[in-house]
């Protein structure tokens, strides 16, 4: 059975797929190596993710504390709004990267999401400050205790804070992807190990860039928000995203910007149409599809990553044979066969590496449940403990513990850049030093210590507590200086993995993909929050479970994170078993590049994985 391989398609074919590929300037014009991209456009960009993650943090990170002690939402149903609220975020970058992908591009989609998500932090911050848009003030504890119930926000102000809410998760969300996406464009993916070093090195960037974001926010914006009000610091996040964008427009002379390329699903439904169709005839054989792949990309001689063939879900090659009554490639009549009947090679093994990529990403939802804790009940926690500074009159914001991995993590990341990736380079031979699967391994692995000090920091606090003293609160500093470590690893490790198996056209969607780990950690959050409850309720005495009351002395956090330490160990070992099949099932076809002078250049082993 033949296997279409356009070899007979038409020259203006090939040109138009060419054209795809091609960066324009911001009025539309080829652009010029030496005066767009690199890393002097790239820098703009980090400038938004800087700003615009101080922005976001500083609200999501105490957010809890507004919602619990101003909007008087029973503490599980407040860590639940917070959850769902990130949770949201991530998900809505789907719609992002979709968006960008298909229709707006990835500057434009940043410029319009980013004044979205300005209007969510100016209407929080005027609701924050207008005392009739807010319940009236009433301590949340006392209530606690026996005395007078709170009144929780509902009705209009409820109404209010929500809109609010989700206006910044609307447009964050969207932003988020394109960030990334926009900024790693402004570097040639289809080189050698030179362009995979630096493609790799903006990554870094940009997660350093994400670390002094996060660090601002959760020092200054938090201790703002604790000293002056929730109202000057939802303002301060608005000012922050208003840089942010400011940064994003200086440098619209040097980008290189990706044109959209129509609606991102068409191609992919195309395939599947096409193998049901056709799912009666033979399939192709591995020889033949890998033969195929790499002409197709001989013929049409775009810069794009190396094309992979998936020995996995040969179903779906049936897409790219030829019809029996369709000699030659055409009809009994003449005519070609529909591209909604015969699809390329190329376009076959992307939608089987998308399929193929979704067991790494799911295996990242445990990683960022664990994420939601500390900006939940571990700022709870830390309300619970002694927030004094050594002797001082000084408190330590409980939310500006998360502070704490990012300090490091501001020095460790360019020191992981400068001395433990080239070391690495000469003990395996990779450009990055370490693939992105090892680099995902190893922050799965070591992120269930997080939980296992947070457990044993937990009962220690408890048992403190019952004798009537206060731990320190900067025995929680451990669970987050773990976490950090191990985020350094798998999260600049997942976007990496994504963004380098996706072809042109589809990088901010495969790049909004791995925000949906974090999307669907947060759901889980608060699923199993509501879990825990309902099957521990039955067996506790008079409560309603680990997690019912709105009193850390009384509920079992400790039980709970020792519960995810469990879940993440196991979730390591699913990882271990899927980043094996994957290495199995995927290898590469064709080493071909086009550099920017047109000159084809022999790919090396340390060019993106396949």
């Amino acid at each position: 059975m033949d296997v279409e391989s356009r070899q007979g398609s038409s020259k203006g074919d090939a040109m138009a797929a060419a054209a795809a590929a091609v960066s324009v300037d911001w009025r539309g014009r080829p652009c010029d190596p030496l005066k767009h991209g690199g890393m002097k456009a790239a820098v703009f960009v980090l400038g938004i993710q800087a700003f615009e993650m101080m922005a976001i943090a500083a609200v999501g990170n105490n957010l809890i504390t507004y919602v619990f002690g101003e909007m008087h939402f029973p503490l599980s149903e407040a860590a639940n709004i917070v959850t769902n609220f990130i949770g949201t975020v991530f998900l809505l970058s789907l719609l992002g990267g979709f968006l960008s992908d298909s229709y707006l591009g990835s500057f434009w989609t940043m410029l319009i999401f980013g004044f979205i998500e300005l209007s969510g932090f100016i209407l929080l911050a005027v609701q924050a400050h207008l005392p009739q848009l807010r319940p009236p003030l009433c301590d949340m504890m006392s209530a606690t205790a026996g005395q007078q119930a709170c009144e929780q926000a509902s009705g209009l102000k409820a109404g209010i804070f929500f809109a609010a809410l989700y206006l910044v998760a609307l447009g964050s969300g969207c932003l988020k992807p394109n960030i990334i996406a926009h900024g790693a464009d402004q570097f040639r993916r289809g080189g050698g190990g030179g362009d995979a070093r630096r493609l790799s090195s903006y990554f870094n960037a940009a997660y350093f860039s994400f670390c002094v974001g996060e660090l601002v926010a959760l020092t200054v914006l938090v201790w703002v928000q604790t000293c002056s009000g929730m109202d000057v610091g939802f303002g301060v996040s608005a000012a922050a995203m208003a840089i942010g964008l400011l940064s994003l427009v200086a440098g619209i002379a040097f980008y290189r910007n990706k044109p959209p390329h129509g609606s991102i699903f068409t191609p992919i439904a195309k395939v599947f149409v096409a193998a049901v169709s056709k799912r009666k005839q033979v399939c192709p054989s591995t020889a033949s599809v890998k033969a195929i792949a790499t002409v197709t990309v001989h013929d049409i001689s775009v810069n794009t990553t190396d094309i992979c063939h998936i020995s996995k879900i040969r179903f779906l090659d049936k897409a790219c044979v030829k019809a029996p009554d369709s000699p030659g490639g055409s009809s009994a009549a003449g005519k070609a066969e529909s591209p909604w009947r015969l699809c390329t090679p190329a376009e076959v093994e992307q939608v089987k590496l998308l399929l193929c990529v979704v067991p790494i990403l799911a295996c990242t939802i445990v990683f960022n449940t664990i994420l939601a804790q500390l900006q939940t009940f571990s700022v709870q926690q830390g309300s619970a403990m002694d927030t004094r500074l050594a002797a001082s009159g000084f408190h330590v914001p409980p939310a500006s513990l998360q502070a704490i991995p990012y300090v490091m993590l501001v020095a460790l990341v360019p020191a992981y850049e400068a001395a433990f990736v080239p070391a690495m380079r000469r003990v395996t031979g990779v450009a990055t030093g370490i693939t992105p699967l090892q680099r995902i391994g190893v922050g799965l692995f070591a992120v269930t210590f997080s939980m296992v000090a947070a457990a044993l920091v937990e009962a220690r606090r408890r048992h403190a507590a019952a004798g009537g003293r206060l731990l320190s609160i900067f025995w929680i500093a451990p669970q987050f200086l773990v976490f950090g470590l191990s985020e350094m690893f798998t999260a600049v490790g997942l976007i990496e993995f994504f963004y380098k198996q996706s072809l042109d056209g589809m990088q901010a969607f495969l790049t909004s993909m791995t925000y949906c780990s974090y999307s669907f950690g947060f759901y889980l959050s608060s699923v199993l929050v509501s879990l825990v409850n309902r099957i521990t309720s039955s067996s506790a005495a008079g409560n309603g479970g680990w997690l019912a009351n709105n009193d850390l002395n009384k509920d079992r956090l400790d039980l709970f994170y020792w519960l995810l330490a469990a879940l993440s160990i196991l979730n390591f070992f699913n990882y271990l078993f899927w980043a094996r099949w994957y290495s199995k099932s995927v290898e590469t076809v064709q080493v071909v590049g086009v550099g920017s002078g047109g000159g084809e250049q022999q790919d090396d082993k340390d060019t993106p994985e396949c």
